[in-house]
Order: structure tokens, then sequence, then C-alpha cells
């Protein structure tokens, strides 16, 4: 068994081990109990109940968070010529082609968001094999994978805070909301956003109770159980 400190041990306490909350009642707990030394990062895990061996029960998307992340998020870009100058322009953090895939093929990885054009495809897809596993490789589902004249666009969302979320091979999600330091009008701003994304974004083939159990956390404390139908009427579409 992982032997916790007396801060965790500590905030468990106050949460219990079975009480599951309502989000704002969550969010206010979470805020007050966070007790790392940096500013920690605030995420949410959802177990779904999709089987995401079916191709129809794959769960994938995207959004822009209205308060971001609370980081700034260094965005590189596969792309050549006069996009190059345009990505350079708008912002990005790292622009080119071959250089960089020869780059990251070397091992460097310092970078949280890479996107690309799609005449860029053809020379990125070889870094499927490690940008795959970390989530970064350019996917046009993702909108990572964006026509020239939209990737100033692209750049501005990647900057501001976009997120990816995901079911994995167990049925999990699991994203961040943003940073404990963030008010708690910020936190139930982008929990909510979030919620309603990942309704929306409910697979055609889902059967029975699509989300089972939603939990919030941060870096270093235990997780607060939410109360699962509060919680999904954060979206305008929450009859899951």
């Amino acid at each position: 068994m992982v032997k916790r400190g007396k801060n965790y041990r500590a905030v468990m306490e106050k949460i219990g081990h079975n009480r599951a909350y309502e989000p704002q009642e969550a969010v206010k707990l979470l805020k007050e109990n966070a007790f790392a030394k940096f500013d920690e990062t605030v995420e949410l895990h959802i177990r779904t109940g999709l089987d995401t061996r079916h191709a129809d029960q794959q769960l994938r998307g995207t959004i822009v968070l209205p308060h971001g992340l609370g980081k700034e998020q260094r965005v590189l870009v596969f792309t050549e010529g006069e996009a190059a100058r345009s990505a350079e322009e708008a912002g990005a953090d790292y622009v080119g082609a071959d250089d960089l895939v020869k780059k990251i093929e070397g091992g460097w990885m310092e970078f949280e968001v890479a996107l690309a054009t799609r005449e860029m495809m053809g020379k990125v897809g070889r870094l499927g094999r490690i940008l795959g596993p970390r989530g970064l490789m350019p996917n046009p589902r993702t909108n990572t994978v964006v026509d020239a004249d939209d990737l100033p666009k692209a750049i501005g969302e990647a900057k501001q805070g976009r997120v990816e979320f995901r079911a994995d091979r167990t049925a999990l999600v699991h994203v961040p909301v943003g940073k404990a330091s963030f008010s708690e009008e910020a936190l139930m701003e982008n929990l909510s956003a979030l919620v309603d994304a990942i309704v929306r974004a409910r697979p055609a083939g889902a059967k029975g109770q699509f989300i089972r159990s939603i939990t919030l956390v941060t870096t270093m404390g235990p997780g607060i159980k939410l109360d699962v139908l509060p919680t999904l009427s954060l979206s305008a579409e929450a009859n899951v």
C-alpha cells in the first residue's frame, strides 16, 4: 500500500471516502485544501461506459477553455514557405519542416502543442510512434492539422489553452481544467465548458450509461468525487 503524507491524509479526512459533492462545493473544497508549495494542476477524471475496442465508441475532441490552463503553451508548427512566416507572426514558438522532424527523432520534446499544415503530414507521419503516445501527434480530428490560412487561429487557440480529451483503452478520460490558484468562478466556468464538450462528443455507438463517475483532483491531493447528475447538468445536453 502506498504510504501517504500527513497533508494528504488530513485532506482525505475532510473529504471522506464515499461522499459525492456537487460541483461548486467540490471546487471550493479543492481550493481550500490544495497544500503543495507549487501551483497544482486541477484535473478532471471521468470513467465512461464506452467499449473503446469498437470504432463507433471512440471519444475524442478538443476545446478552448474560457480561462485557459494557467500556463504558457509552447506551440510547434510543421510547415514551410509563406505559411512558416505566417506561423511565426502568429506567435508560434517553433516553426520548421525536415529540421524539426530530425530534431524530434533525436529526442527533443520541448513543446506542449504540435500543429501541421496538411501538405506536411507526409513528412510528419513518421513521428507517429514518438508523438502518438504523448498525445502530440497532429490529427485532423483534433484540429491540429489545418490549412495554411487557418494557422493563425489554430496557434492563437493553442496559446490560449486548447486541450484535447480522449477516452483511453480503459475508457477513462483524464484532462486538465486549470490551476488551484484559479478563482472558484474560473474553475467552474472551465469545468462547465469541458463537461459540455464531452457530453456533446458522445460517440454514436455508446450504449447504456455514458458517464459513470467523475472525480476532481489536484496534482498532489486526493480525488474529490462529484455527484454525476448535478455535474452533467452543467451541460446543455445533459440527458446522459
